[in-house]
């Protein structure tokens, strides 16, 4: 089936009961069984749930895996994918990669033995050079809020020479526009928030898996830890994924739009957009993806230009997260990256005024003229 059609309805049928075509909202805490160990496949909301298992289904035909498995945020999923290192083994992470993600790692699986370093993972040789043995590679492409591109094909290929597995979060371009496992990854991560919702009203995460062992572990995680995604939020995400084919396509062209207006303004120092033709790595990204997708960076040179634009902006609302049809607009110094030093910013080049901006789907030329008027109180 085409990608649009999968969007639709892979993972979908009918409801039995009622010829409903969408899937409804289970909301139950647990089954009805017929005897010991008699039952229909469901025993606990927490192991199993039937609007849940809808969407797994759905994520995993869009990413063209064999399995996947929903978590109660992007943070979890991530959470249950790392369980896959254990004590003693080293991790490694391409660096700038989301704030949330290097807390997890240097604040929490720090404490179990777990060594993690954080490398450039953008120029794939660089990287093989550099990087020693490791058991598990994590990488972000482009990368938040940097928008830095990494070669998946040949990390991956880095990743298999060391018998360790590439984990790629693909939440910036959702698998309308990249799709990690065709190119090597083993297990692709999404902030299911972000794109996959689309409308900014759920929390929760996916991993999308190849390898059947990899599926059982992180089923069993999922039970065991018991962070799960809520039916409701399942069904959100369902919702959400009906219209991904339809408003990936829009996003970009209002972000090709915006990115090159960006580009003409003489009071921001640098734009970053991976679609620009001068972007480090543009053409890698183009041989492994069919977009360039909405999240743009740009740099007004201090906290105090970028804290004016961001009171002056109507349209573009101030507020964490992206990917919603709404355009959002974000301080990475303060929000997404708070959780690093500010040597630790700094060094990746994420200064305090570096704004970040996921574009919605409203009318481009609206967009920009918000834009437009901010920056003339800069």
């Amino acid at each position: 089936m085409g990608f649009a059609t999968d969007c639709i309805h892979a993972g979908q049928e009918p409801d039995p009961t009622t010829g409903a075509i969408i899937t409804p909202i289970y909301q139950t805490s647990t089954y009805v069984q017929e005897g010991i160990g008699k039952h229909k496949g469901y025993e606990y909301a927490r192991t199993q749930n039937p609007t849940r298992r809808a969407l797994e289904k759905n994520l995993a035909a869009l990413e063209g895996g064999t399995d996947a498995y929903c978590y109660a945020s992007g943070m979890a999923a991530t959470h249950a994918v790392l369980s896959l290192v254990k004590t003693g083994q080293r991790l490694v992470v391409s660096d700038n990669v989301y704030g949330g993600t290097h807390r997890l790692i240097t604040r929490i699986l720090s404490r179990y033995g777990i060594e993690a370093a954080f490398l450039d993972a953008s120029d794939a040789a660089a990287f093989d050079a550099a990087s020693g043995d490791f058991a598990l590679l994590w990488i972000e492409t482009p990368t938040n809020p940097l928008m830095k591109v990494c070669d998946i094909a040949a990390l991956a290929a880095v990743a298999r020479r060391r018998g360790a597995l590439l984990v790629v979060d693909n939440t910036f371009m959702s698998p309308c526009f990249q799709r990690p496992l065709a190119l090597g990854a083993d297990i692709v991560v999404h902030s299911t928030t972000k794109f996959l919702n689309g409308h900014s009203d759920s929390v929760g995460g996916v991993a999308v898996v190849r390898d059947k062992a990899h599926a059982e572990w992180l089923q069993y995680v999922q039970n065991a830890a018991g962070a799960i995604l809520s039916p409701f939020d399942a069904w959100l995400v369902l919702r959400g994924t009906k219209t991904l084919a339809l408003r990936m396509p829009r996003h970009e062209e209002n972000g090709r739009r915006v990115a090159a207006f960006l580009r003409e303004q003489k009071k921001i120092r640098r734009v970053y957009w991976p679609g620009f033709s001068d972007h480090p790595g543009h053409e890698i990204h183009k041989s492994q993806a069919s977009g360039f997708g909405a999240l743009i960076s740009f740099d007004l040179g201090s906290r105090e230009a970028a804290d004016r634009l961001l009171r002056q902006v109507r349209l573009c609302s101030l507020g964490e997260s992206l990917g919603g049809v709404e355009t959002l607009i974000s301080h990475p110094a303060t929000m997404t990256h708070a959780g690093y030093t500010p040597a630790e910013r700094e060094a990746l080049g994420i200064g305090d005024g570096l704004v970040r901006i996921s574009v919605g789907c409203e009318d481009a030329q609206d967009l920009i003229a918000d834009l437009q008027g901010a920056l003339d109180s800069v």
